[in-house]
């Protein structure tokens, strides 16, 4: 099946948050930000603001009357800043205007005063002084104190990664509508309706059955609106709840990205010991997360780099620690990946140091060490449903690994001022929210009596096409034509208590929640059926909307049996709930099985170097990865290539900049560089990994939204591969983005003092 939403969103038809009606009476909202890093309110004098004419209001602190905090984790974030500011865009007020021009306008005019204090932007510094979200935490195996006696070669050294911007095509926003007795009806550009839910009821002093939340789709999220959607949500809710009017709030696109957080850039150090044999022994690594001024989703993004920060190796010895450090950084947040590339990106940069201290090409170390059936994560999961060392021999038989090696060979001996290089990056991804209560689903089905079905779940489109995959759920079930299923919007009030459309999870949980409220109709149906034809459910199928029985097709149509059940007053509609078994994980003792299970993969990047100019062109990149049984290859495909791309991008050119008084420099489109079609690689093939799949994804059909991403990491350490074959002296320093500033550097670097 074909994405559902192609054609309108091709044809411009597709409904966003910017498309719904407006209606009369409608005020438009611009946020009051902080214009320093940190420090105390001294006064804010908001009074010619006010005198312009066509503003109505303007929300601050003082106008909530229930707590002003809007932390999940942690509740250490206010909505409006009272006393004090943290960091450069933090909200303080909402100016409410008759237009969105006049509220820009207003907000020029607002003059405030602070005295300023000490601004805190690297996390290492923030660490020295006692600055942490939380204690820090540590995942070990084996005893590295006892292995290095056993290593023969022991390494050390720093890796870097930077943040990174999700710049979704659709900026952060939301429209609340009072609706009678005090409820209000918000619609958010969010991944997380259950949460803009809770924290607007938390903020008014309501219970969450007075908001109703209503997402039809977004244009796009990456994990920056599964928590911070929710601050322009409450305060349009707020604004609706004091005025009695429709607020809506929508950043301006520099707005968005001064005011929210990225991924987390991350300052790390390893040691990694390994035998003669090459095999490595034992593992170190202290990742230093810059959380921003407050929690966010900081300590769970910090708790899955601790989960993959072994990646696709066995290490029988390990130790790794995370801290996740307090800075004057708007919050970071959640991207995909969610800390697990941060921490996968420290051990390939293990790697690589090793193999360039040994004189072997780092895919000899990465082969021999790969995972297997059987062996241990430092978490305590044992590895189940490990292909690796196949994926590996498929990709090296059909990409021709070693006519690869030859042609980058010829091709340098050939070359003074371009050179080639090529990488291999493996993948292994757990898929799960860490938090088990969240692995739970809910599902709403009706089926009308003219026969068409209407199904409502948890999940949240946002471009990765669960839409399709949900309706191509039910249509299989009920053998429909789907064009009979109808996908509403995602609401609160239809199915409550949602888990955000995060984590890779969606499919999964939603999908098999909606399973389960199939299944009990099909029952339905079938035990009716059944009585009709005096026999039992077990000999009745259905088929094409048509009734069989024992095999054989009747003349009852699907239409023709719905109206029999309805008429006899069987339920036509279904609510299904779906929790996650067999996962769990102890924090007391950092063990457990936080998984359902793994996806794998390995993508071979062929890159070509201007030694010139330090620019770079990825000539193809050529992937075997694990579906699972593909459930719709079209949007699974097109999740791979999209996922490579971000991590392409997040590696080489999407670099995040904040001065010393953490002010974003990067901060808009002329000096914050994303992939276009010129930067993509040449050539994207993609195999699918043969294999049986697992029960516990929706239909065998793995996850596939997040694991793609960690492919591009493959871009780094191929540019680094062609720049050593122009200057065999050069030392990475494991610095990401390898930006071609970076590049033209390392050319010519000197191994001389």
């Amino acid at each position: 099946m074909k994405n559902i939403d192609s054609t309108s969103h091709v044809t411009g038809k597709s409904i966003y948050l910017d498309d719904i009606p407006i209606l009369q009476g409608t005020l438009y909202g611009a946020v009051l930000d902080s214009p320093i890093g940190h420090g105390e309110v001294v006064a804010i004098d908001y009074s010619e603001a006010l005198a312009m004419d066509g503003v109505a209001y303007i929300l601050t602190h003082e106008d909530i009357p229930g707590e002003n905090q809007i932390g999940g984790i942690i509740p250490d974030e206010e909505l409006f800043a009272e006393k004090e500011v943290h960091f450069q865009g933090q909200p303080i007020a909402l100016i409410l205007a008759e237009s969105e021009h006049i509220a820009f306008e207003a907000r020029k005019l607002v003059k405030m005063k602070f005295t300023e204090k000490e601004v805190i932007t690297d996390p290492r510094e923030a660490r020295a002084k006692g600055r942490l979200i939380i204690p820090p935490r540590t995942f070990s195996l084996g005893n590295t104190a006892a292995a290095w006696a056993q290593c023969a070669h022991i390494f050390e050294g720093t890796a870097q990664t930077n943040g990174q911007e999700h710049l979704y095509i659709e900026t952060q926003g939301a429209y609340a509508v009072p609706m009678e007795n005090g409820h209000i009806r918000l619609s958010s550009s969010t991944q997380g309706p259950t949460q803009v839910q809770r924290t607007a009821a938390r903020v008014l002093g309501v219970g969450m059955h007075r908001i109703e939340v209503d997402v039809v789709r977004l244009g796009g999220g990456f994990g920056g609106k599964e928590d911070q959607a929710t601050p322009w949500g409450v305060m349009a809710a707020l604004g609706a709840f004091v005025l009695n009017q429709p607020i809506k709030v929508v950043l301006h696109r520099l707005d968005d990205m001064r005011m929210t957080g990225k991924r987390h850039p991350y300052s790390s150090d390893y040691k990694i010991g390994l035998s003669e044999e090459l095999k490595i022994i034992a593992y170190e690594a202290t990742f230093h997360q810059n959380a921003g001024a407050s929690a966010d989703l900081s300590p769970a993004v910090m708790e899955r780099t601790l989960f993959h920060a072994t990646n696709s190796y066995f290490v029988p010895n390990v130790e790794v620690t995370a801290y996740s450090c307090k800075t004057n950084l708007p919050p970071n947040t959640a991207f995909r990946g969610f800390g697990g590339p941060q921490g996968m990106f420290v051990i390939e940069a293990a790697l690589a140091h090793a193999a360039r201290e040994l004189g072997v090409e780092k895919c000899i170390l990465q082969k021999k060490n790969l995972l297997k059936n059987g062996d241990s994560f430092p978490y305590g999961q044992i590895a189940d449903g490990v292909g690796l060392s196949q994926i590996w021999e498929d990709l090296e038989a059909k990409f021709d690994l070693k006519a690869v090696e030859a042609r980058v060979q010829e091709f340098n001996a050939q070359h003074e001022d371009r050179k080639k290089g090529f990488s291999l990056m493996p993948v292994t991804f757990g898929i799960s929210f860490t938090k088990t209560p969240m692995n739970q689903a809910r599902a709403l089905v009706h089926i009308y009596s003219d026969g068409s079905v209407g199904v409502s779940t948890g999940a949240v489109e946002m471009g990765q096409g669960v839409n399709t995959k949900m309706l191509q759920i039910a249509a299989q079930m009920f053998s429909l034509n789907p064009s009979r299923v109808k996908l509403e919007s995602t609401n609160t009030t239809r199915v409550a208590n949602t888990s955000p459309s995060a984590a890779s999870a969606t499919s999964d949980l939603n999908g098999k929640a909606l399973q389960k409220a199939c299944q009990a109709l099909q029952e339905r149906l079938k035990n009716c059926a059944a009585r009709h034809w005096g026999v039992t459910s077990a000999d009745i199928s259905l088929k094409e909307e048509r009734i069989w029985v024992k095999g054989k097709a009747t003349d009852m149509s699907w239409d023709q049996l719905v109206d029999m059940a309805f008429l006899a007053r069987i339920a036509l509609t279904e609510n299904g709930h779906y929790a996650t078994p067999i996962i769990h994980f102890d924090k007391t003792i950092e063990k457990g099985h936080p998984f359902a299970y793994h996806v794998f993969g390995l993508a071979l990047t062929e890159v070509t170097l201007d030694c010139i100019r330090g620019t770079y062109e990825f000539d193809s990149v050529k992937i075997v990865h694990d579906f699972g049984k593909s459930m719709n290859t079209a949007v699974d495909t097109g999740q791979i290539e999209g996922g490579l791309v971000q991590g392409i991008g997040w590696m080489t050119m999407e670099e995040l900049s904040y001065d010393q008084a953490g002010k974003l420099r990067s901060n808009s489109l002329s000096t914050y560089k994303i992939p276009d079609i010129y930067a993509v690689p040449g050539e994207i093939l993609i195999e699918a990994f043969e294999t049986e799949g697992t029960e516990m994804a929706i239909l065998k059909s793995k996850a596939v939204g997040e694991p793609p991403l960690m492919y591009g990491m493959g871009a780094f350490f191929a540019i680094e591969s062609a720049l050593r074959a122009f200057n065999p002296d050069f030392e990475s320093t494991y610095d990401a983005p390898f930006t071609p500033e970076k590049v033209l550097m390392g050319l010519y670097q000197s191994s001389q003092p």
